[in-house]
This record gives C-alpha cells, structure tokens and sequence, in this order.
C-alpha cells in the first residue's frame, strides 16, 4: 500500500518511500498524457503511432489501472463494438494464451472462456495484462515518468485558456502542445479549471429516469430477507450497527452528492502451491460484518455467485449480493479529497475487504458450508507480488465527470436523443452499483443505487463529451472522466471504452497540434476517417 506523507510547500514530499527534493526540470512534448490507466497507455502509444513526441506522466507505478488490477473478468458489452488499440490489447492477451507455457496450472481445454477459435482473450489474469501493456510501451519507446503526483494547488500553469505545463510535486515540469487527462479521478482537468461534477444529478435535471436516488428499482445485490439494523435487533433504540447509514434516503429521482461503492477485484486462486492464506488486517473489527452474521441467519449463501472464473485456476471476485466486497458509502469523499486523505479510505477499504475473508474464514458465526468453500482459496502468489499479493488499484468506479457543451445522459444511450460526432461505442448495461445502505419504514435494512438496465443495445460516444467548453481549455482532452451523468458514464466507464476513448483522443490531439488549433475545432471528418483507418468501431452496420 502506498503511504503518503504531505509537508508544507517547499519542503522535501515523500511518495511510496521516494524522497523528491525540490527542483525544476523543464521537459517538452508533443502530447503529455496524465495517468496510468489503461486509457492512458492507450493514449501515449496512439500518439506516438501518429508521430507525435509523447510523455506518459503517472502517479502509479503500474500501467494498466484496473485492466491490470484485478479486473481480469472483462465487463466489454457487445465485442463487436471494441475496435483499434483496444481490441489489440485483448488480441495480444490471446496469443499469450495460445501459447502452452501460459497454462501453468490448468489446461487450456480445461478454462472455459478460452477458445482456439476466438480472436480475442477477454478474461485474463492481471499480470498478464501488466506485461502486455508494458511490452505495448516499450515497443512504441515512450518514456513513462512513474509515481509523478500532479502539484494540484499550482501545478497548471495557463496561457488564458491554454495550458502551457503542468508540475509535478516533486517539482518536474512537462510542457506540451496538447494534454490528456487519463486518471479515474479527473485531477489534471480540475486543477486546470474546468467545470465538473460529482455524485447523482437530480431525474429531472436531463430528463432522465434512471438517475438520483433509486430506492424502488434497487433490486439487485439487496437484503433477499428481513434483517434488523439495530444493535439489538427490533429495538430502534440501541442504535445502529456499522456500515448502515443514519438519516433519510432521499425521495426517488432526487439528486446528492453519493457515488457508487468501491471495491478491489481480487485475484484468488484454489492451487495449495500458488495461494497464500487470508490474513487478518491490523484493524480487524468483527463488528463490521455483523450484518453479514445476520443474512446468514436468515439463510442467504449464494456469496461466491461472483468467484468469475480466470485462467490458472484464479477468479477475479466481484461484489455480490446484499452485503459483500463493496465498502458501501464509504467513499464519498474521494473524488475531491486530497492525496492523503484518499489514500485513507483506500486503507480503509483494503482494511475492510482484508477483514471480510478473515471473517469468512475464520469467524464461529459463519456456518460451516461457508467456512468449508472459502477456505478453498488464498491470494494468488504470482499476482502484485510487490505488495503483498492484494490489488495495487482500488476500483474507482466513479468520480469527477467534466461539465462540457455536451453531455452523455440515458437518453443519447437508449437512442432517443441523437449522439454527434461518434468516436467510440459502448453497448454495456446502465450500471451503478449501491451508493447507501439504509433502514427502510419496516425497520429493516436496505441497500439503495443498484442500477442494472440495458440501454437496448449499442450507442455512440461523443467527441464533445471528452472536450472541455472552449472558453476553459483549449489543448486538453479527458476520455475517462468525461463529460456524462451518472447513469450514463454507469454504462460508459468500461476498461475497452476508455481505451477506445483514449485513442480517440490521443487521435484529436494529433489534429489540433497539426493544424495549430484548439482541440474543439478539429475537423470531425478528418478524425473519423483517421479512426476508421485505424479500426476503430464508430457505428454498427
């Protein structure tokens, strides 16, 4: 886990235990792109593919965001609409995977998702993903500037609405011609002014109906059976136990300021001689599953519904039901908090998923049939070995979305308002997962934000949703934290789509540095057929 320790500006910053002195180093570019996210190494190397001079600049020290973190099992929609660098990546993990060496510890015939005849590998375990998305970077020669962490009080130097560099903590500067913002938190575009938003928009702020507080169409990964809320149960008196909200949920169609729960997608394995057994985290507290304790009771056991299945006899586990992986509204803060104060609720959320197995594994209140299948798996022991075997990225799943001149909502995905400019596709459900756990009018507790609703088949993307309003930025483009509301980017935030997205946009960046102009006033017919040459899928026949 990455510890952060902050000073006062102008002493000496320390990032994962590298000390940074202050100092000024003057770097041009091109295109700089800001993060490490698979959209990020999609991005650079896009770039660079058009000639361009590019620098990848990222607070992480692996490439690959969640594609390599643990989100092995691929939340891709219809294939059809993954196309250009993308598609690459998922043909690459392919031919890793028809190679015999790659099956260490099961047989290809064996895995089911592994077909011969496939094209594409689209489940895969997660350091598979980092070394291709490393060899991808090292063959196109990028340079990649690791555990850079943008100075977000005076790191955006502008020119009006151009940006002319951006400095890092440790006092490097990158200047550029054109920049990409390819982090999940959005930090680049905030720090350079433009407008965004985060949490729920109100149903009636789009004209919307999947947006806001979602009490009624909640009805998946919720309590399947009464269960108390209170210390003791039946009694409102004796207060609530942890993880359940106090207060009122909010009215249906109303925004807030929530956002959906994260979690890690962690990689475990049931091979004794690759797994490694849960341990219990330093603050362990058994309080903290108590309502799990009484799901139980009531006899819910359909936990390991989302063990999905990886090569080498590995699962990328998801959340699954009313209580489970997902640290439900305990990240509220993250969008806008500062380094340190994120990494603690990534503590926090590592401390909380750590403890969850513990108390699978070892609690007396479990029942037995729990015990006996959980204690089958154990961290896999080639995977993040260089932090101890648990995911280097949290699944944010939400955060910033910018505020452009136009916004993706659910009408653009279920094709009642028209979509100008395509630059991508996406085709996957409108999904949010629960952003509060509450106690209802029965006394019971609830879990409200679930949203799982086809948007009746495949969309286009915007080019307006990943450029900020000309009058903020001119020379920046954001394809992951872009311009949509919550329902929306719900279905858009999937890791094909934002490698989509970032060729895209590295691709429009190209353009404007061509014909000296802002990023807004690319030719869209130009881009489109630079895009189709490249295999990007911008409409199904």
């Amino acid at each position: 886990m990455r510890t952060i320790y902050f000073f006062l500006i102008g002493v000496m910053f320390s990032i994962s235990g590298c000390n940074f002195q202050s100092k000024s180093v003057n770097q041009n570019y091109d295109v700089v792109v800001y993060g490490g996210t698979s959209a990020a190494v999609v991005a650079a190397i896009q770039a660079k593919r058009m000639g361009k001079s590019v620098i990848l600049v990222c607070p992480d020290k692996h490439l690959g965001g969640m594609t390599s973190g643990g989100l092995g099992w691929t939340d891709s929609g219809l294939k059809e609409t993954v196309g250009g660098i993308s598609r690459e990546f998922y043909q690459r993990l392919k031919n890793y995977y028809d190679k015999p060496e790659a099956w260490i510890y099961q047989k290809p015939e064996e895995y089911s998702h592994y077909r011969k005849e496939d094209d594409a590998m689209w489940v895969f375990e997660p350091h598979v993903a980092e070394q291709t998305f490393e060899k991808m970077i090292a063959e196109a020669g990028i340079p990649v500037k690791r555990d850079q962490w943008l100075d977000r009080d005076n790191g955006v130097i502008k020119d009006a609405r151009r940006i002319l560099s951006i400095t890092m903590l440790n006092g490097e500067t990158y200047k550029g011609r054109v920049f990409i913002d390819a982090t999940y938190e959005g930090d680049l575009m905030a720090t350079s002014g433009v407008s965004y938003t985060t949490g729920r928009e109100a149903n009636s702020l789009y004209n919307e109906t999947l947006n806001g507080v979602q009490k009624e169409r909640t009805i998946y990964h919720q309590f399947e059976f009464p269960v108390s809320p209170y210390v003791v149960p039946g009694d409102s008196l004796s207060g609530l136990v942890p993880l359940v909200h106090n207060g009122n949920p909010g009215k249906d169609g109303e925004g807030d300021h929530r956002i959906q729960a994260y979690n890690f997608r962690m990689c475990l394995t049931t091979v004794p001689e690759n797994s490694i057994p849960f341990q219990k985290p330093h603050n362990y507290d058994p309080q903290q599953y108590e309502l799990l304790v009484r799901y139980f009771e009531k006899g819910w056991r359909t936990i390991f519904n989302k063990f999905d299945p990886a090569p080498n006899w590995k699962t990328d586990v998801n959340n699954y039901g009313g209580f489970s992986s997902d640290y439900i509204g305990m990240n509220y803060a993250y969008p806008e908090g500062s380094y340190e104060e994120r990494q603690e609720i990534i503590r926090q959320h590592e401390d909380y998923q750590k403890g969850w197995l513990w108390f699978l594994a070892n609690d007396p209140r479990v029942p037995e049939e729990v015990h006996v299948e959980i204690n089958k798996w154990g961290l896999s022991k080639d995977e993040f070995i260089d932090n101890g075997n648990w995911p280097h990225q949290i699944y944010v799943r939400e955060a910033r979305r910018m505020l452009s001149d136009f916004v993706m909502t659910e009408l653009h995905l279920r094709g009642i308002e028209p979509t100008p400019g395509s630059v991508g596709m996406g085709s996957y459900n409108m999904d949010s997962h629960n952003t509060q756990r509450y106690v209802d009018e029965h006394g019971n507790v609830q879990n409200e934000g679930d949203i799982e609703i086809n948007p009746g088949g495949p969309y286009h993307i915007s080019y307006r949703c990943i450029v900020p309003k000309a009058k903020e930025a001119t020379n920046l483009l954001v394809p992951v934290c872009l311009s949509s509301s919550h329902i929306a980017y719900g279905s858009i935030r999937m890791e094909p789509v934002f490698m989509v997205l970032g060729q895209s946009a590295a691709t429009a960046a190209s353009l404007a540095i061509d014909g000296d102009i802002a990023v807004q006033e690319v030719d869209y017919a130009k881009l489109r057929d630079i895009l189709l040459n490249d295999k990007q899928v911008l409409v199904l026949h």
